[in-house]
């Protein structure tokens, strides 16, 4: 069954596997990218690889920050992924308490200090992050905070930017 463009069958086919299985949910993420030394364009590409296929990410550092500012920078990739997966945690959450949506966007604004980056400060790069999501629905008022919580209990960005997560960097020298 299909819900707000969620299919709620896999969701459920997946929670029930993993209830006996745990490698079910679990998965190995892998990006292999290239810093680009040619003038001109980006500064970084890298391929992503999934399900379906593989696409080409490219990235260039703002001008504030020595690149081009051609492309995304890296931020704007990690807030991509945060909004998106946020309003993706929580179109699941609707979808598989039966709650039809007939509208969903988001919005996403932080607020940056990048004075760590030139060794001025030690303050967060990342002072505050807001996201709001604007829903229509027939669900109540209570209902749809009790499913804005849920998304932000679950989702796996949320997490990864809010909770301690083992971060190991290596430098291997050809």
């Amino acid at each position: 069954m299909i819900r707000n463009k969620v299919n709620v069958s896999a969701l459920e086919r997946v929670a029930k596997d993993a209830g006996t299985d745990a490698s079910k949910v679990k998965r190995i993420q892998k990006i292999e990218g290239e810093w680009l030394l040619a003038a001109g364009g980006p500064q970084f590409r890298a391929e992503v690889s999934f399900e379906s296929g593989e696409v080409v990410f490219e990235s260039d550092q703002p001008r504030n920050l020595g690149g081009g500012g051609t492309r995304p920078g890296p931020l704007h990739y990690c807030f991509f992924g945060l909004v998106s997966c946020y309003t993706a945690t929580f179109a699941a959450m609707a979808a598989m308490e039966g709650i039809e949506l007939k509208m969903l966007t988001a919005r996403l604004e932080g607020n940056l200090d990048f004075s760590r980056v030139f060794g001025l400060s030690r303050k967060p790069i990342m002072e505050e992050i807001r996201i709001t999501l604007q829903v229509k629905s027939d669900a109540s008022r209570e209902k749809l905070e009790e499913l804005e919580k849920l998304a932000s209990e679950r989702c796996p960005a949320v997490f990864a930017l809010t909770e301690k997560v083992s971060l190991n960097t290596a430098l291997e020298v050809k």
